[in-house]
């Protein structure tokens, strides 16, 4: 018994011990450098421990180093080195004897990759779609899931990057699909991050405005399938009770036992109602609340994608380079940045919204102060607030309220009126109005101006998403911006909010 135990033991330390081998102190020196401050020196040990790893045998630790050594080249555009680094560790690859033929094809596969990623780079789309195929090629050979998901993934990021969109949603939809499937809701909205966040640092705008509007519409579905799942779940609960019961009932041991089994389900039952009730009901509260969010999201889905798509060659990476100063340099760039607020106010939740107590008539008049130099002469410029203190999130409201009397400066003719209100309607609801008495907005355009990309705008003399941000930041507030249809001098909007 003892020399059992002594062997157990004995195993498990030589278990930890190779575990701990599993790096070699020189891949732990290049990972604990940070590349951002020092990418030469990061790469150099990256390249040193590949070295180590093949001369020792040890090829996937060692095409793991050697791939990421790759991609810290291409990254300071030393692409012709970079193709020379991965030719080595091909060699290093097909040298090993040890290694099966499917294993090779693994590791071949995240060599391919990193070439395929450099041609994206470079914009050289057939270049990059060759290696794309050998990839799948490599994927089949060694049979491994996770190189199947990887290849969506990459499928993805290859059509988006160069505007098929079309493309891209069908491979992005099967692997959403699949992850969905398998009740794996958290890694679905991980993917969704990580397009977006690879959008945001490639200067990729289509891609990044294609995989938010595929994420709304998922995130949206979601709870439907989670709600399924937990009726489901109960369904099944109340069908083995029955079956139980079936069993039990051909003695009078069995009715006893029917009695006490009915008792105990009907319990389970009233609180499963009482927890399904609660859910509902949260659920149709949530629906009413989101509602003309999904909606706009919904209808909007389809435009976003042929609005980007006509300015999608405006916004490559190399538009950094131009001419900082120059107007339609200026009018992408700020495009991109609305697009990016979209997307933050999208994965921002709305328990971070933080209030603070805010004296109303200095607030309307610092932000009335803001415009007087933008209105047009014998403009009549008004407040209207009480003196009293709200809670309101000061950040979201200026935006907003800034937005609107920027507008109304631009838009209401000399000698009209601008004019801020603000109007307690109950103890935990209140209004802030911007009126002018320039031109009034059509009744058919008054929900169209708040629903982004409907229309393709000349970015310079704006693009179109101003409206659409100030309506996320509302709803976010848990509250809403809409035009007063009964204001007929001119145009009013209305700021809705609920503490």
């Amino acid at each position: 018994m003892n020399r059992k135990l002594f062997v157990i033991l004995f195993s498990l330390i030589c278990c930890c011990a190779i575990y701990a081998q599993e790096k070699s102190e020189l891949q732990k020196q290049a990972e604990a450098v940070d590349a951002s401050q020092n990418i030469a020196k990061a790469r150099s040990l990256y390249i040193r421990a590949f070295d180590d790893y093949a001369a020792k045998g040890q090829t996937k630790q060692g095409v793991e180093c050697g791939v990421k050594a790759a991609a810290l080249y291409y990254k300071e555009s030393l692409y012709k080195e970079s193709f020379e680094l991965l030719r080595r560790i091909d060699q290093a690859i097909n040298a090993d004897r040890k290694a099966a033929n499917s294993q090779k094809a693994g590791m071949h596969y995240w060599v391919t990759k990193e070439r395929m990623q450099m041609y994206i780079k470079m914009r050289r789309s057939e270049s990059a779609k060759e290696h794309l195929n050998t990839m799948e090629n490599y994927a089949k050979q060694a049979s491994d899931e996770t190189l199947n998901d990887d290849l969506l993934y990459s499928k993805a990021i290859f059509y988006y990057t160069f505007g098929q969109n079309a493309e891209g949603n069908a491979v992005f939809k099967v692997m959403a699909d699949k992850l969905t499937a398998s009740k794996e809701y958290n890694k679905v909205d991980e993917v969704y991050q990580t397009l977006i966040a690879n959008g945001r640092r490639s200067g990729n705008a289509s891609m990044v405005a294609q995989t938010y509007s595929s994420y709304i519409v998922w995130k949206d579905s979601i709870n439907a399938l989670k709600v399924a799942d937990q009726i489901g779940a109960l369904n099944k609960q109340i069908a083995d009770h029955e079956a139980t019961i079936e069993e039990k009932d051909s003695s009078l041991s069995s009715r006893q036992a029917m009695i006490v089994s009915l008792g105990i389900l009907a319990a389970i039952l009233a609180g499963a109602l009482v927890v399904g009730a609660i859910i509902l009901m949260r659920f149709i509260v949530l629906t009413r609340k989101q509602k003309k969010t999904i909606n706009l999201a919904n209808e909007t889905n389809a435009l976003k994608a042929k609005f980007i798509s006509n300015i999608a060659a405006h916004l490559e990476p190399e538009l950094k380079k131009l001419d900082t100063n120059n107007a339609n340099v200026k009018a992408m760039l700020e495009f991109s940045n609305h697009i990016q607020t979209l997307s933050d106010l999208e994965n921002t939740p709305s328990d971070s919204i933080v209030l603070e107590e805010t004296q109303v008539q200095p607030f309307c008049e610092a932000l009335i102060d803001q415009i007087r130099d933008k209105v047009k002469n014998g403009v009549n410029i008004t407040v209207n607030a009480q003196k009293m203190s709200v809670s309101l999130n000061k950040k979201y409201v200026s935006h907003i309220l800034l937005h609107l009397l920027e507008n109304a400066a631009i838009y209401t003719p000399e000698g009209g009126t601008v004019c801020l209100e603000f109007k307690k309607r109950s103890p935990h609801t209140y209004q802030f109005l911007v009126s002018d008495t320039g031109q009034i907005i059509p009744e058919e355009k008054r929900e169209d101006v708040f629903k982004p990309f409907l229309e393709i705008h000349d970015l310079t003399t704006g693009d179109g998403l101003g409206l659409p941000i100030c309506k996320q930041m509302a709803l976010k507030m848990n509250g809403d911006l809409e035009i007063d249809p009964k204001f007929t001098k001119g145009t009013r909007f209305v700021l809705d909010l609920h503490v």
